[in-house]
């Protein structure tokens, strides 16, 4: 399992949404990046030195502060957008090789490259207008939404250094089975799932709230 890039964004104009700019337009950086603990959500505060969020109501904060996917379902996505797809093109910050980021465990734990970084898993990303409008793909949240394929948010344990081509290796997986997908699956077309999430604590606490309303606790 390999870290393929890390990518940093470059301001935009977002005509897409509220905000005025938009960070989705990620791209691989050389040398090594800095991972911090983020600030708390609002402040458009990421863990990777260089990138921020502008669309700070949604993004952003410690349980957004990395995003990852995985270069297989890019390239999986390539016939469908009809195009290539370049690390960093869905918004995320790590493009990985040889990792089912999908299929990772909430609260599974990332060690990457040799410096100590350790990153927690924590949540799927869900498609937004941003996402869409720079993609130019009509009905692309409803399709992304049906593919289950939402990559993962990350949480950073212990922040440090990391590059492009660094190892990835798993420090630790938890003794559940709610995955990334899956949990992705309850947020969106199947409601029913939500009982799965309430007692899985490594979910931001907004996610677990609506999973304790649906059992009426």
């Amino acid at each position: 399992m390999q870290l393929l890039s890390v990518n940093i964004g470059r301001p935009r104009a977002n005509p897409w949404k509220s905000s005025s700019e938009t960070g989705i337009d990620k791209r691989p950086v050389e040398g090594p990046v800095a991972v911090t603990v983020p600030g708390p959500k609002g402040a458009g505060e990421v863990g990777l030195a260089g990138d921020r969020v502008y669309d700070v109501k949604h993004h952003g904060g410690v349980d957004q502060a990395v995003y990852a996917y995985a270069r297989e379902d890019l390239d999986g996505w390539e016939p469908e957008l009809g195009r290539e797809l370049g690390n960093g093109v869905f918004g995320e910050n790590l493009t990985t090789a040889g990792l089912d980021v999908n299929g990772a465990l909430i609260g599974e734990r990332w060690r990457i490259g040799t410096g100590g970084v350790v990153l927690e898993v924590s949540c799927p990303r869900v498609p937004c207008s941003t996402f869409q409008g720079w993609l130019e793909r009509e009905g692309w949240i409803k399709r992304f939404t049906e593919a289950a394929l939402p990559g993962a948010y990350l949480r950073v344990v212990s922040p440090g250094e990391i590059r492009a081509g660094d190892p990835i290796g798993i420090a630790y997986r938890p003794d559940h089975a709610v995955t990334v997908a899956l949990t992705f699956r309850a947020m969106t077309r199947e409601p029913d799932l939500l009982p799965l999430l309430a007692g899985v604590e490594a979910l931001p606490e907004e996610i677990r709230e609506t999973a304790r309303r649906r059992l009426g606790a």
